[in-house]
């Protein structure tokens, strides 16, 4: 049974005159957004109309307190160019699991990924065809209710809207290990994806920058040891033929691509644990000669080879040829874009179908 989404829909057709192929993500959005309402302890008017401004209260409380969590998720054109979604039922998981966290309702989790066929399904001429291109979904929920006061919101809006994507980078990426400022500790919110993780990491970010790296790779708050996460993506390494990746632990993002990894990874052969890793054990790695390969997993990123770690006063290199992060991109690019069976069961259509009341 399909939910009563109303719809309304005025196609601009800007997206005739821009080059989606190679759009830098977030710079420019499609027509329409997705709208749902919380209030007197449920949601309400589901709804997908032009996308425009949202008025909003100077006390909105999502403003002042920061109950704010979001998603993020990509859309590709498959066989027949079928707009196609990636598990989107972990992201209505995840999301939920945030939510839960940051003391907010949750949102159904049929009509999340009902919403978003029939969102991707009528913004299917924003889909870019290249390589390594997609069509950036952003799925979030705040508080909007007008209140200055130390509680729960009582009013939330969820919505969704969408940037077509070129890919992410464009080389390998260079990390600093952080040893001073932390992203997330145990207890806290760093395994929901609650928007003011991100905003704490901005300055610690742009420090490494300057320092000529790429992305910041956080260690855990106590010991500044163990490995946690990089600030887009979980991380994974490659040593004496097999890969570790940290552990969640109660500190780390559960990544959508982080899970599908590990799959692809063991579906090729290869041991993968997930456990405490320690910065001891990858500069060991490195200096013995057997840490052969590192990359970041992300949703916005796809896979990124990593070319080097900035650790205190040491620089930890890797081979310049990344051989198994090049190859489980091409398999779940391929997996996305239905150039390569889907065994899994990963792939969810959004046809135009779906958006059909009959």
């Amino acid at each position: 049974m399909l939910h009563d989404i109303k719809e309304n829909i005025r196609h601009s057709g800007r997206e005739k005159n821009v080059d989606l192929n190679t759009s830098v993500m977030g710079t420019v959005f499609t027509d329409h957004m997705f709208i749902c309402d919380y209030y007197d302890g449920a949601w309400h008017n589901p709804r997908i109309e032009p996308l425009e401004p949202i008025a909003t209260h100077p006390a909105a409380m999502a403003l002042h307190y920061g109950q704010a969590i979001f998603e993020g998720m990509k859309a590709t054109l498959g066989k027949d160019e079928t707009p196609l979604l990636f598990r989107p039922d972990e992201n209505a998981k995840r999301l939920n699991f945030s939510a839960d966290r940051m003391g907010m309702p949750t949102f159904p989790e049929d009509l999340f990924v009902e919403a978003l066929k029939r969102f991707v399904a009528i913004e299917k001429n924003w889909i870019p065809t290249a390589e390594g291109t997609a069509l950036y979904l952003r799925p979030f929920m705040y508080a909007d209710e007008a209140f200055i006061g130390m509680r729960a919101a009582t009013k939330y809006k969820f919505i969704i809207f969408a940037s077509p994507s070129g890919p992410f980078f464009a080389k390998p990426i260079k990390l600093w290990a952080e040893t001073h400022y932390i992203r997330a500790a145990i207890g806290g919110t760093g395994e929901a994806k609650a928007a003011g993780n991100y905003a704490a990491a901005i300055r610690p970010t742009e420090m490494a920058k300057k320092k000529g790296y790429d992305q910041v790779l956080w260690l855990d708050a106590r010991d500044f040891e163990y490995v946690q996460e990089v600030g887009t993506m979980n991380i994974f390494f490659k040593v004496a033929g097999k890969f570790i990746t940290p552990n969640l632990g109660g500190a780390v993002l559960n990544g959508i691509t982080r899970l599908s990894v590990i799959d692809l990874l063991r579906d090729k052969g290869f041991s993968v644990e997930e456990r405490p890793v320690s910065m001891q054990e990858i500069v060991e790695a490195f200096k013995n000669g057997t840490l052969e390969e590192a990359f970041g997993v992300g949703t916005a990123v796809s896979i990124a080879p990593v070319a080097e770690i900035g650790y205190k006063d040491l620089n930890i290199t890797f081979p310049e040829h990344a051989p198994v992060g090049k190859d489980i991109k091409a398999t779940l690019d391929a997996i996305k874009t239905q150039q390569l069976d889907d065994k899994f069961g990963w792939i969810v259509p959004a046809e135009p179908m779906a958006i059909d009341k009959g």
